[in-house]
């Protein structure tokens, strides 16, 4: 016998309310509708529904199991009905992000949390890539949105990027390093010692050759390579290596208490960090609430780091 799934979830609101006005007041519906749905359903089972001159109404054996199954139902309505408010609204749901791997893990992946903490039903899902990865990953809808480095290349007609933060770099040093003991740094200075090289195909990688080939030097003595953010620093800790990292990566880091900025200017990229996202995509309010939060939060970094770097004395 097949029964209608609709009339099961009538039923099972009828029992969870307590009467049938009642019940049809919980779905929505007029009393009378409900009325006829209990009674074809009752007709069609030859058995009653519920125990007769009973009030409020009490469901018989097959009224109540029936009923655990409307029950299923009606939650899964309910589930619905949430999801989809919870999607307009952006209170809910996904959003796949992906980015460079240093801005990732000290930077983006505490901003999630942050984030998380006020919309707590929206699940992050993050993963890493350079520029070319991510924009793949954009045009195949696999990805939302990106927060990379973006310079000279274009990001794409059908990409839009929106810089959250000025490109900048800084030679890091544990905060014990013997190049803190002199008054003003010099390049020479910078050549005595070995350097950590970052992942391959990062952006760092190019700007650690332009910085020591403007400094003299045509070879990178490089002593580490290819680590993930906290190796880097984990090896920076233990020696005398220098290495490049974004000043924000670096600031992000400042409270340990373990690495300084080394005060000497370098050759600045010309590129910015920014939020990549596809143009034209079909509207995800989650997203567009994560990428506000973010850009605020770089708006607020952006000073912080601006009122440090004003606080250093730089050789030239």
């Amino acid at each position: 016998m097949k029964i209608d799934e609709k009339h099961l979830a009538q039923l099972a609101a009828v029992i969870e309310a307590g009467g049938v006005t009642e019940g049809a007041n919980l779905l929505g519906l007029s009393q009378p509708a409900v009325s006829r749905t209990l009674s074809a359903l009752q007709k069609r089972l030859g058995e009653p529904l519920f125990m007769p001159g009973r009030r409020p109404l009490v469901p018989t054996i097959i009224g109540r199991q029936l009923a655990a199954h409307g029950k299923v139902i009606l939650e899964a309505g309910r589930k619905a009905s949430e999801t989809v408010d919870g999607f307009r609204s952006g209170s809910a749901g996904t959003v796949r992000i992906a980015g460079v791997p240093f801005f990732m893990d000290a930077v983006i992946s505490r901003m999630i949390g942050q984030f998380q903490v006020k919309w707590p039903d929206i699940r992050v899902d993050q993963s890493y890539g350079n520029l070319p990865e991510i924009q793949a990953g954009l045009r195949s809808g696999q990805l939302d949105m990106a927060i990379c480095p973006l310079g000279m290349v274009e990001p794409g007609s059908e990409l839009d990027f929106t810089e959250i933060l000025p490109g900048r770099n800084v030679v890091a040093a544990r905060v014990r390093h013997p190049i803190f003991r002199k008054k003003s740094v010099t390049s020479t200075d910078l050549l005595r010692y070995p350097w950590i090289a970052p992942l391959p195909g990062s952006p760092l990688l190019a700007d650690i050759h332009s910085i020591l080939l403007s400094i003299g030097m045509s070879e990178v003595n490089v002593r580490y390579s290819g680590g993930s953010l906290m190796s880097v620093l984990n090896y920076l800790e233990e020696t005398d290596a220098l290495t490049v990292l974004p000043q924000s990566v670096l600031f992000a880091f400042r409270q340990t208490g373990k690495f300084k900025t080394v005060p000497m200017k370098i050759p600045q990229p010309e590129r910015s960090l920014g939020i990549l996202r596809l143009k034209n995509a079909p509207s995800l309010p989650t997203c567009d609430k994560l990428v506000r939060f973010i850009s605020v939060a770089f708006d607020d970094l952006r000073a912080i780091i601006l009122r440090h770097e004003n606080a250093v004395i730089w050789s030239a």
